[in-house]
């Protein structure tokens, strides 16, 4: 079994969603550290006037080792509304229509925390999409697992825990902390996936890379997004 294991983002960018495709169950790792400024609750759209923008939702005051499961969204201020209300100038996108109903759909429920949210947004998104990889939330797995002595232990020690994982897939920017030999002794292949950024037909003159997938799907199909999210390569 392949598995995956990333952070809970919020409306992550598309190679995050080829991760997702591709394996054949996709944790999201929300007992850990939160740490701002990161894309646990924000993300990139483009702006009306050109270059890109951050949608972001409101979280509570916490203290700084604060773990992900436990930030809360400070859902006093109508932050749904303001996202949508970002959204309006994607009016000419041709599947503008379509994502404001994913994002609605998402909007219908109320959340309490991020991990909440993020987990939603990305079932509802991968649905829409045709994909069909089951997406669970790590702290609601009731998993044991033994003690993490380093960052990329996190990982292994899931694959452990769980019954048929034969390889684990990461985005490669782990390759600069993660130890194959690691997972080798416990007969884990290690597999570092890198999505190809395919350009596509923005409202501007100038391609504007790495924005969240709300603005992939503003203007590409699902069947377009899909043919996206198989062109990667594997490196180990």
């Amino acid at each position: 079994m392949r598995l995956g294991i990333m952070q809970p983002y919020f409306f992550p960018y598309i190679g995050y969603f080829s991760l997702i495709k591709h394996v054949d169950k996709f944790i999201l790792l929300d007992d850990v550290q939160f740490i701002r400024h990161g894309w646990i609750e924000r993300n990139r759209i483009l702006k009306p006037t050109g270059g890109w923008q951050y949608i972001a939702v409101p979280l509570r005051k916490h203290d700084q080792t604060t773990r992900i499961k436990d930030i809360e969204i400070k859902n006093e201020i109508d932050w749904k509304q303001k996202i949508l209300a970002q959204l309006v100038h994607y009016k000419r996108a041709p599947y503008y229509r379509e994502v404001i109903q994913v994002l609605e759909e998402i909007f219908r429920k109320e959340y309490n925390t991020i991990t909440e949210l993020n987990a939603a947004a990305l079932r509802v998104s991968t649905h829409y999409l045709g994909i069909d990889t089951p997406i669970e939330i790590f702290r609601e797995m009731d998993v044991r697992i033994g003690e993490v002595t380093s960052p990329d232990e996190w990982a292994l020690n899931i694959c452990k825990a769980l019954p048929g994982v034969d390889e684990y897939w990461n985005p490669p920017g782990g390759k600069t902390f993660f130890n194959p030999s690691k997972y080798e002794d416990n007969g884990i292949k290690l597999r570092f996936e890198k999505a190809n950024i395919t350009e596509y037909t923005q409202n501007g003159s100038f391609f504007e890379p790495g924005l969240s997938i709300i603005d992939v799907m503003m203007f590409n199909s699902p069947e377009k997004i899909n043919r996206m999210l198989d062109d990667y390569v594997l490196c180990e």
